[in-house]
């Protein structure tokens, strides 16, 4: 699992880090298998191949932006779990790529925050939802830069007019 978190933001309890949550979703999530580093011809990696596309999502964000992820944990779960779905008014069928949690930088105080920001990135979805490589690529990427802008106070609704959603 790939994980940055600084030592001075180590995470102060599950309840502070309920704060403020965004997701990037699709539903709802079909049911057939999902396809793995057993099946080759599926076209997806293992865990560190899919750390190797987050590596490059987040070393291709530029600067300013990219100073701001310094105190920002970067995760990668296998899957959301249901206590992530049902907070973040999901059904367990629907499909979670990722997930902000933490206080937003815009918010008053934001860095006096005991909480740790966390951006966490669900590998099986996107592996399902995209076999082929170059596009997990590019939805890697799209999720990454979702998730920075709500740890930049930046909603949905924003991320639409902007073609980001």
């Amino acid at each position: 699992m790939l994980a940055r978190l600084p030592a001075s933001l180590r995470l102060v309890g599950e309840e502070a880090l309920r704060k403020r949550r965004r997701e990037w979703v699709r539903r709802p999530r079909p049911s057939r298998p999902v396809p793995g580093p057993s099946d080759p011809a599926s076209g997806v990696g293992d865990q560190s191949t899919f750390e190797d596309l987050v590596e490059r999502a987040l070393a291709a964000i530029p600067e300013p932006f990219a100073a701001l992820l310094e105190r920002v944990a970067i995760v990668i779960d296998d899957e959301p779990t249901r206590q992530q779905l049902r907070e973040n008014g999901l059904r367990p069928d629907d499909t979670l790529y990722g997930l902000y949690e933490g206080v937003p930088l815009v918010e008053y105080a934001a860095d006096w925050s005991p909480v740790a920001n966390k951006i966490t990135l669900f590998r099986l979805p996107l592996e399902e939802d995209f076999p082929d490589p170059d596009e997990l690529a590019d939805e890697v990427t799209r999720t990454v830069v979702h998730e920075l802008a709500h740890h930049l106070g930046i909603d949905d609704r924003r991320l639409h007019e902007l073609g980001w959603e």
